[in-house]
């Protein structure tokens, strides 16, 4: 048998994604932003070797890819040494394999620590991780003292230098794991049968699907269902839709049968769909929200970077540093549609830049938009909190700010084009199906959000042409956020006639 740490974790989550991995890669679809993951992960697991002192590293790669055989033989040198602690230690038992990413000697025993980028330290999904890895270690001939999650402490408030031993949180795991290292030996045995056959196990969708695995076979696996499926249904936690699914109630048609197990909204976008109704709109609830903006107004969008390692005095593991905003404004009715912007420099801090310049656009006291504004507002709090000297007037814009959403998620604008979804890149398509001017897909670079988030810290380290080009990219992205707010907040009046 074949078999490494990650694809025993695989089984464990569902036996057909070991399959499918084994036998049909190609359909996998892997999500934009697991690179990244990967990169983040990477970075957490250097820092954290540093966490005992002295250590030894005893990874080898042969172009590309891992020298498995000549890791096996270093971490048999270095534990032969008597070295403490060794780094990405390798095993191999019967043809199964695993490499430790901290492996620490106490007295006559070894402790097993994993590292994660996460921020919890106690997730059931790391069990099979660690029950594994002492398994094949123990079959080696090693004794495992303690097993141990090594992950990001999102207290953690960077001072002036990095503080790995307060950045990083331990947590002990070892009673935790023994259920799951009894199960250890059946798990390898099934695994063994699945991989050996050669038609595709029949396995419907599960929780285990969905998070915290988010597996990527997903599309692969319910590409037999109808489009949309009780898997687009607006606000519908995921256990709920298997619980539809596991009934045979699958399809727009078959709950349409089921109105009384759905909400208001649900109904409506499933009505929707099946008798191609076109525009729902309550105008009268529409104008009452209209009524409560007020002139001069303002469309506020910001776009920010998670570190997951802070780079900036004062900011936590995984905070939104917001880096960029966009604003257009009318300063009265029937006036000219206006826009100011600010994209801060990539390297430094931009928080303080970006603070300044937002208090300097946008006056006390005056109607500020943004769309789903409970992250703009928790990013000015967070601004406001980090300079106390501008807070009276960043706070003063955060309890300005109205929420262009609320007739989207309360149900008074609606058609089927929206389907489970009020985000901004959902309705405008839905409400300007034609407009080249609106459609993210025809811009250059920066189409979303995560990408924005990526090409950002990037800069720091470009040649000036791809510099320039990237700035351009970025600040016609974030100016498409604000505008689409306008057309939007333009078809809420018209619908509101």
């Amino acid at each position: 048998m074949n078999f490494s740490k990650s694809k025993y974790c695989g089984f464990c989550q569902c036996p057909k994604l070991a399959w499918l991995k084994k036998y049909k890669p190609e359909v996998e679809v892997v999500p934009e932003d697991l690179q990244k993951r990967f990169e983040v992960g990477t970075a957490v697991g250097e820092l954290a070797k540093g966490l005992f002192g002295d250590y030894t590293d005893v990874t080898v790669r042969d172009g590309e890819k891992l020298d498995i055989k000549q890791m096996l033989e270093n971490t048999k040198t270095e534990i032969d040494k008597g070295t403490e602690v060794i780094c990405e230690a390798a095993f191999s038992f019967e043809g199964l394999y695993c490499a430790c990413d901290i492996l620490k000697k106490e007295g006559n025993a070894w402790s097993i620590y994993e590292v994660k980028s996460s921020t919890d330290g106690e997730k059931d999904a790391y069990l099979p991780d660690l029950a594994y890895q002492k398994y094949v270690l123990e079959h080696c001939g090693l004794t495992i003292n303690k097993t141990y999650t090594v992950v990001i402490n999102n207290e953690y408030v960077l001072e002036d230098e990095l503080d790995i031993h307060e950045f990083f949180k331990i947590t002990d795991i070892s009673d935790a794991i023994l259920e799951e290292y009894e199960k250890v030996e059946d798990n390898l045995a099934e695994a063994e049968k699945v991989l050996a056959m050669e038609d595709e196990p029949e396995i419907g969708l599960s929780c285990n699907c969905h998070k915290p695995y988010d597996c990527s076979f997903f599309q692969y696996c319910s590409r037999d269902l109808p489009t949309p499926s009780v898997f687009d249904l607006y606000r519908l936690n995921f256990d709920k839709k298997l619980k539809f699914y596991n009934q045979g109630i699958v399809s727009f048609d078959e709950l349409n049968n089921y109105h009384d197990m759905l909400n208001e909204k649900q109904q409506r976008q499933v009505d929707y769909f099946l008798n191609d109704f076109g525009l729902y709109a309550e105008p009268e609830k529409i104008k009452e929200f209209l009524d409560s903006l007020s002139y001069p107004l303002y469309f506020l969008d910001f776009e920010t970077m998670q570190d997951a390692i802070p780079r900036f005095k004062g900011t936590r593991p995984y905070q939104q540093i917001t880096f960029q905003y966009s604003l257009h404004y009318i300063e009265e009715e029937g006036g000219e549609l206006k826009h100011k912007e600010f994209l801060a420099e990539s390297g430094p801090d931009p928080r303080r830049a970006l603070a300044e310049q937002l208090v300097a656009d946008i006056p006390m006291d005056v109607c500020t938009t943004a769309y789903n504004k409970g992250f703009e507002c928790g990013r000015i709090k967070e601004l406001a909190d980090a300079y106390p000297d501008l807070a009276n007037h960043l706070l003063n814009i955060r309890d300005n700010i109205v929420d262009l959403l609320v007739p989207f998620s309360n149900g008074w604008m609606y058609n089927k084009e929206m389907g489970g979804s009020f985000s901004i890149k959902s309705v405008l398509p839905a409400l300007f199906p034609d407009d080249p001017e609106l459609d993210y897909h025809n811009l250059d670079q920066v189409h979303h959000g995560g990408e924005a988030m990526a090409i950002f810290p990037a800069i720091e380290h470009m040649n000036d042409e791809d510099k320039k080009r990237a700035r351009h990219n970025l600040l016609k992205y974030c100016e498409l956020d604000t505008y689409a707010m306008v057309k939007v907040w333009e078809a809420l009046r018209e619908a509101s006639n």
